[in-house]
């Protein structure tokens, strides 16, 4: 009998989880160097971009800070190195796989097909595809777009949502190439295109931004809607918990309508939409 009970007990023992292990994966890496690397673009306004003052900002910057302070809390760490990276749509997923970053704080759309190579956070925002053109195009729509030249991304989702859209109202238009979005509203200002395509809220920003010679029109029509959250790596549970429940705790809080306010308050209110993303994604502890 007592060798049963013994066995019972190191049976039990063994499959208890080990209460002593220590942060693994990307909170391991941080703990360790005492740094955590965040990716941010240039020209995403007005969620992530290089500052007047050479810095990055934005919605999604601000949304990262409020991560970092949760990874330094939990990992109680008394100082946490923040090292930023810029990345581009071309490279923003390598960055993440190969460990460039250890999060990327942009406008990235959480698609499936990115879902094969990276995680993503929670939802952080809602948008839609959209154009930007000038008043002398006389583009108000995707169904105006035939024969025009439309700046464009490659490899974005909103590309492949524009050729969707084109093809179903069998529109041909000739895109554009642009690196980022700064080359796209370069390209509309110096006429080399007839339109910029992006997500809306990105084309308020980059009209707004600076002082601008050309009068810019928005398209009122959103030719397709998108889900943006913040890549993480695959398979590293513990890093995308921790990313979670600090995003929860900002959408259950006051914080969301100040981080909201600064940089989408001339907007108005959110949209109904994007409300709701955030009482869903106010996860209880």
């Amino acid at each position: 009998m007592r060798r049963v009970g013994l066995a019972v007990m190191l049976v039990v023992m063994s499959a208890a989880p080990a209460a002593a292990a220590g942060p693994e994966g990307t909170l391991k890496r941080i703990k360790d160097t005492k740094t955590m690397t965040l990716g941010y673009r240039d020209s995403s306004w007005p969620f992530s971009f290089t500052g007047d003052d050479g810095k990055p900002a934005g919605y999604s910057v601000d949304l990262c800070l409020k991560i970092a302070d949760a990874v330094q809390k939990d990992l109680a760490l008394p100082e946490l190195r923040l090292k930023w990276v810029r990345v581009s749509p071309a490279n923003r997923i390598k960055a993440v796989v190969d460990g460039t970053i250890d999060i990327e704080c942009g406008s990235t759309t959480a698609s499936l097909s990115r879902q094969t190579l990276v995680d993503f956070t929670m939802a952080t925002f809602l948008d839609g595809g959209s154009l930007l053109t000038t008043d002398a195009s006389g583009i108000e729509s995707v169904v105006d777009l035939g024969g025009k030249r439309v700046g464009i991304v490659p490899g974005t989702t909103t590309e492949g949502a524009l050729r969707e859209a084109l093809r179903r109202y069998m529109i041909t238009a000739r895109m554009v190439a642009v690196q980022d979005h700064a080359e796209g509203l370069a390209a509309l200002e110096k006429g080399e295109a007839d339109a910029y395509a992006s997500d809306r809220t990105i084309l308020i920003g980059l009209a707004r931004r600076g002082h601008r010679a050309a009068k810019f029109t928005l398209s009122s029509q959103l030719f397709s809607y998108e889900v943006y959250g913040f890549m993480l790596r695959r398979g590293d549970a513990d890093f995308r918990l921790t990313a979670n429940r600090a995003l929860s705790r900002v959408f259950r809080s006051d914080d969301i309508v100040r981080i909201y306010e600064k940089w989408f308050g001339d907007l108005g209110r959110p949209t109904i939409a994007l409300q709701l993303m955030y009482v869903i994604s106010a996860s209880p502890e």
